[in-house]
């Protein structure tokens, strides 16, 4: 199970305080590697930090931090205090972000400028901000949360959509880039996974339950640990030979009527 150590290993988690980054940031503690995880709510983000201190192997340490991932100057003192805490940084996992649900001709520039730096520009900030530590180490591995949207049009979520399949289009320039650096980069796109923003679309989008079920082959929504495997391969040598690419997360229902 060499593939999936990553014992020694440092890794960031934006958004790693709650849902989808809360699982995969399980499962690179599981997995050995140190973490620092990112979040807006400081109750979540003390919640979550206690409770991956106890699933941390090997007793690696874990940090808590806030950080506004779309500032610059942030992001760039963030990875300074975490490589001034843990020593090194070796593993970014950007899944920050935001959706606000509103069809095209209602939403107003200033929420579609919100949901883009949410979700794609603070992933070029952490990324950019990420590769010299990345280099130094000789290597490192970037994992982006895209979304089926990035491959979906949804009349309900255009910034959200066009900041994903920006996502994608941003791995893959990265992973060209960053190559000859021994850096993969690769994404995620979950499909519906049962989290609190999902919960309030399933309030908000009648019959979005029922529809979900019926077309995806697995007839379940996903859940957080159903990432956790995923990181620790995305994130470990099992994966050193893949760069941008970007995987469906989402039970089949990408690829069903």
């Amino acid at each position: 199970m060499q593939a999936f150590d990553l014992s020694g290993k440092v890794a960031l988690v934006t958004g790693g305080n709650g849902g989808i980054g809360l699982g995969i940031a399980r499962g690179l503690a599981k997995a050995g590697a140190a973490l620092a995880i990112v979040g807006r709510s400081p109750e979540k983000l003390a919640a979550a930090t206690a409770e991956l201190e106890r699933l941390a192997a090997k007793g690696a340490k874990v940090m808590g931090l806030a950080c506004d991932v779309s500032d610059e100057a942030a992001v760039a003192a963030m990875v300074e205090e975490i490589a001034a805490g843990l020593g090194r940084l070796d593993i970014l996992v950007n899944n920050a972000g935001t959706n606000i649900r509103k069809r095209p001709e209602d939403l107003a520039a200033d929420e579609w400028h919100r949901v883009m730096d949410a979700n794609l520009t603070s992933t070029f900030l952490c990324s950019k901000a990420c590769y010299p530590q990345m280099k130094a180490a000789g290597g490192g591995k970037i994992l982006n949360n895209g979304s089926m949207l990035s491959i979906f049009g949804a009349p309900w979520s255009p910034a959200y959509g066009a900041s994903k399949g920006g996502v994608v289009q941003l791995t893959r320039s990265l992973a060209a880039a960053w190559a000859r650096d021994n850096i993969q980069v690769n994404c995620m796109l979950p499909g519906w996974i049962d989290t609190d923003l999902t919960q309030r679309a399933r309030s908000e989008i009648e019959g979005l339950n029922e529809h979900v079920l019926q077309r995806t082959p697995a007839k379940r929504w996903g859940r957080p640990a159903d990432f956790e495997g995923l990181a620790a391969f995305f994130a470990g040598p099992a994966s050193d030979f893949i760069t941008g690419a970007a995987l469906p997360v989402d039970g089949g229902f990408s690829i069903s009527l």
